[in-house]
């Protein structure tokens, strides 16, 4: 475990199944202060408390709409934590739109672009299996369920995500490059945006962890590992 010097404010970015999940709790293990936001609970939170923005939000919800940018950047600047936390920011920004938005008043510091190639990621979803009640995942190649097609816990049987069908996460995939392109510019353009590439999770956290000791750890911490790297 270590400490972080200075806040850090950071968004993860990356295709789907590229493992800003698996990367984001390896973060939250490594540095205990950093925590973690989903816009997802904020959402659910605010509409189960009906609070006025949740159910501004719930109105577009019931009625089959999504909900507009304005009405999610309000829901996340009411539950920001002060910007001397350090947090992981999770499912938000998704366009250019939402981040040009937060950036007014949310002072994000680091983005992480992990950038997986697609033939990998294809791969991945293949052999991704999941135990619906629970949301737990398997993967056939390297952590594959004790007995097959069993959940490991409960022995109910695993399942195909419906999305995870291989033409179906292509066109995600597709979708995905097409909206986003603009958001890793707009960060790019902000100065704030690291890009690692990598197969593996295990490939990447390495390169995850120091950078993120480089910009936000304590000068010694950084120093240990500039010569740790060196050797």
């Amino acid at each position: 475990m270590a400490s972080l010097a200075r806040a850090a404010r950071i968004i993860m970015v990356g295709c789907p199944g590229a493992g800003k999940g698996t990367q984001s709790a390896r973060l939250l293990t490594a540095f205990p202060s950093l925590q973690a936001i989903s816009s997802g609970n904020i959402l659910r939170d605010n509409v189960a408390r009906g609070t006025d923005i949740g159910k501004q939000a719930n109105s577009y919800m019931l009625a089959g709409s999504l909900v507009p940018d304005s009405v999610m950047v309000k829901l996340i600047l009411s539950s920001l934590p002060p910007a001397t936390t350090s947090y992981i920011l999770d499912g938000f920004p998704r366009t250019r739109a939402q981040a040009v938005a937060l950036s007014s008043s949310v002072p994000v510091n680091f983005v992480v672009n992990l950038d997986v190639p697609h033939a990998v990621i294809l791969d991945r979803i293949a052999n991704r299996w999941v135990h619906p009640g629970s949301g737990r995942v398997y993967n056939l190649t390297y952590s594959p369920p004790k007995v097959p097609g069993k959940d490991d816990v409960t022995g109910e049987p695993l399942v195909r995500r419906r999305d995870d069908d291989p033409e179906t996460f292509k066109a995600r995939l597709a979708k995905y490059e097409e909206v986003t392109g603009p958001l890793i510019e707009f960060y790019r353009e902000k100065g704030i945006l690291w890009t690692v590439h990598g197969e593996t999770s295990d490939e990447i956290t390495p390169k995850l962890l120091d950078e993120v000791i480089t910009r936000f750890g304590s000068e010694p911490q950084a120093q240990e590992r500039a010569a740790s790297a060196a050797q």
